[in-house]
């Protein structure tokens, strides 16, 4: 019996997480959401993996504070790095995006052709290889860090001629490796999906790490019976946005809710001066436009 009214927790490095919740109300608008976006320490694909990890336990502890009934890293470099101590620290269901990708990339390549991209935290660690290679030991796997997709989706330049010129440049040899799949290992890199699609052809399927994360987080609570109720009289999905800083730019909640696909729920500012964090005694007001 489904009869679990928790919130399903997310974090990740900054916005680019997004993505993944919004998979996750895809494949369950019946469940809330907590989201924990780290807009004060962001970027993490060139950080250590100590600290790496020592990030991704302090906002786990944050999410587990908030009554969440598992957690999903919808961030391609805190699965690589800080999984293994997330599941061991925490008594909650941890799913990341590196095994749920590596599966889907598998069935999509008969002949084990498998690309990746993702930052060079990512790329660096070979989670997804070494993922691949676990649970297919004879395929082939060729990555590539792409580490200015990042601030060119943040800046919106989503079909822009610079864009197009950065994925040519950084897709060259893989466009060349005759490919089956290609993992995208990175939670804003789904927002490049039509414009790597067109540079890759059809015969390569774009695997979106953060859509299979969501899909093996719905299989995980519906195998655990901790669905949300549903029905007559279930209540209304509950959704609340955190962020470590308060985003200066004026393109922020226009970026963000692209990511989304939908308006932005309430967005709280968070306080790091401390741990565990707390919210400002002001509260920053809901972050559901642009702002001077």
């Amino acid at each position: 019996m489904n009869d679990d009214p928790r919130p399903i927790g997310v974090f990740d490095s900054g916005i680019g997480g997004l993505t993944t919740v919004r998979e996750l109300f895809q494949c369950l608008p019946g469940e809330s959401v907590v989201y924990f976006g780290d807009t004060a320490r962001l970027p993490w694909g060139n950080k250590s993996k100590d600290t790496v990890t020592r990030f991704s336990v302090e906002i786990a502890s944050f999410l587990v504070r908030q009554h969440v009934k598992c957690v999903v890293v919808a961030c391609n470099t805190a699965s690589s790095h800080a999984l293994d101590a997330l599941r061991e620290r925490f008594d909650v269901p941890v799913i990341g995006v590196i095994e749920p990708a590596a599966r889907a990339a598998i069935a999509a390549s008969p002949r084990g052709r498998i690309g990746v991209v993702g930052t060079l935290a990512t790329v660096g660690s070979r989670a997804y290889a070494d993922a691949i290679t676990r649970l297919a030991p004879t395929a082939q796997v060729q990555q590539q860090a792409c580490p200015l997709f990042v601030p060119l989706v943040e800046e919106g330049w989503l079909d822009h001629p610079v864009t197009r010129a950065v994925a040519e440049e950084y897709l060259a040899e893989l466009r060349q490796a005759r490919l089956e799949s290609l993992i995208l290992g990175c939670t804003h890199y789904p927002m490049l999906a039509p414009l790597l699609a067109d540079l890759m052809g059809p015969g390569v399927t774009l695997i979106d790490s953060g859509a299979e994360a969501a899909r093996a987080t719905a299989q995980l609570l519906a195998e655990r019976g901790q669905l949300a109720p549903s029905g007559a009289g279930a209540r209304a999905p509950h959704h609340h946005f955190f962020l470590s800083d308060e985003p200066r730019r004026r393109s922020f909640a226009t970026v963000a809710q692209s990511f989304l696909g939908r308006p932005l729920p309430h967005v709280t500012v968070v306080d790091q001066t401390d741990l565990p964090w707390f919210e400002r005694s002001h509260h920053a007001p809901p972050l559901t436009g642009d702002r001077p």
